[in-house]
């Protein structure tokens, strides 16, 4: 036994120990860290739950490693490996010098690294490292980022979750998705499967609170038509928003964002737009299942339930992209980007975004082409608000059509509301019911009022 504890004091055993106990250590106190919410960057996790694991299996390696390699030493016939350590003397003037040089330009590598390894971590957490280090596949997801109410929050934020599981999932993902971008392999277009994204409850609810009540809000709807005036008509609806009111009551639309309203789901495509099968679970009213036609999860393929959350309807939040080039037009003149008093403005420029282009360099200069020829015959078109307008629809295509990633007006359904896609009526369309014959009602005045 003795011979065995002498055989790990090798050079390459003492290293692995060495390293074995470094690494556990500050694996340790990190993990702490975490667990206490010290730990936020998820990018750090790199560093913390990838190299130091490294590190440590590595130690343990070279310890039995460094065990055999030196059995063979003897039974060579060669001396015994050991470890002689440096006698140091700070009472030498020669090593008090060197030792003092040692510690100065160590601590000087420290700076360098640790800087280094900020600035690494610092831009991997950026937007541009997700939208643009994958410039084709990203491009549509970093655009519409840019132009978005959350273009101030980084990708991160919401694509990774908390903890180290979240880290380990994001980064498995991530080894996949660039390996799919080296083999020129990945899905035009992309789709988020349900099971990649990182629930609400760890992303949106951060920000926005689930129990808020918000009560009605107002919103203004404002379309234009397709003649000479580029006629402007508004309907200015009173969304009942809701939410949880002081005395423990939800209302409204968010009655299905209050925490104590469990709403389960079963769909059948990519993009979560066919529900045939519904579960509600709530304090007043208990557990309610609701159907089309004999739908069961047993007789949907792949039927899991997911509980819905805050993504399920607010899908688009943090890439908006809009539903139609008519939708597009109309908020670009409504903000005088594209100028109304044009003639024909939004007729021509809906031509010219409907149009169909390889390249964004070629539907750029055919967006151009097509509004300078037609207006080149009107004397009422000036120079300056022309110019502004074919500015206005070439950022409209640029920020909506991809075709390198076959991704154009409507491929990522907005699921807010049911103007332009089923939205609401996945599952308010009076077509699901529950056994007891009542169905998901479609009542309008529900969730809206016309003012």
């Amino acid at each position: 036994m003795a011979r065995d504890v002498r055989l790990i004091r090798s050079p390459v055993a003492v290293t692995g120990m060495v390293l074995t106990t470094i690494s556990a250590v500050l694996f340790i106190i990190v993990l702490l860290a975490d667990l206490f919410g010290l730990h936020t960057n998820p990018y750090r996790g790199i560093l913390f739950f990838l190299l130091l694991p490294l590190v440590f299996v590595v130690g343990l390696l070279l310890i039995p490693l460094g065990a055999w390699i030196e059995r063979r030493r003897r039974a060579a016939g060669k001396p015994p490996a050991s470890v002689d350590w440096p006698r140091i003397d700070l009472n030498d003037p020669r090593q008090r010098t060197t030792a003092i040089i040692v510690f100065c330009l160590t601590m000087v590598n420290v700076v360098i690294v640790s800087l280094g390894a900020y600035k690494g971590v610092e831009y991997m957490d950026s937007v541009g490292f997700c939208g643009q280090v994958c410039h084709t596949p990203m491009k549509p997801q970093g655009i519409a980022h840019q132009s978005g109410p959350h273009a101030a929050v980084g990708c991160v934020e919401c694509h990774i979750g908390t903890g180290a599981r979240g880290f380990v999932k994001a980064k498995l993902a991530g080894t996949r998705q660039l390996l799919e971008v080296s083999g020129n392999s990945y899905p035009r277009p992309i789709f988020a499967a349900p099971d990649d994204l990182v629930s609400s409850r760890e992303t949106c609810e951060r920000c926005h609170a689930p129990s808020r009540t918000r009560g009605d809000v107002m919103k203004r709807n404002v379309e234009y038509s397709s003649d000479e005036a580029n006629t402007e008509s508004v309907t200015t609806l009173r969304l009942h928003v809701g939410g949880a009111d002081g005395a423990g009551r939800s209302t409204g639309i968010h009655w299905h964002a209050d925490p104590a309203n469990v709403v389960e789901y079963i769909a059948t495509d990519e993009q979560r737009q066919t529900i045939p099968w519904v579960r509600v679970t709530s304090p007043d009213k208990g557990v309610r299942e609701f159907a089309v036609g004999d739908a069961t999860p047993d007789k949907i393929a792949g039927g899991v339930p997911r509980r819905m959350e805050c993504t399920d309807c607010h899908n688009r939040q943090g890439h908006p992209i809009a539903a139609t080039p008519e939708r597009a037009v109309d908020l670009a003149i409504s903000r005088r980007e594209i100028v109304p008093t044009l003639p024909f403005v939004r007729r021509e420029a809906l031509t010219a975004l409907k149009a169909s282009h390889p390249s964004e360099e070629a539907a750029l200069e055919a967006v151009s082409r097509s509004l300078r020829d037609f207006y080149s015959q009107n004397a009422n078109a000036s120079g300056p608000d022309l110019d502004r307008t074919v500015r206005a629809v070439q950022d409209i295509y640029r920020r909506s059509v991809f075709p390198d990633m076959k991704v154009t007006f409507g491929t990522y359904v907005n699921s807010i509301g049911h103007l332009d896609t089923p939205g609401c009526f996945r599952c308010h369309d009076d077509d699901h019911k529950g056994k007891d014959g009542k169905a998901i009602g479609q009542d309008c005045e529900t969730c809206h009022a016309i003012e």
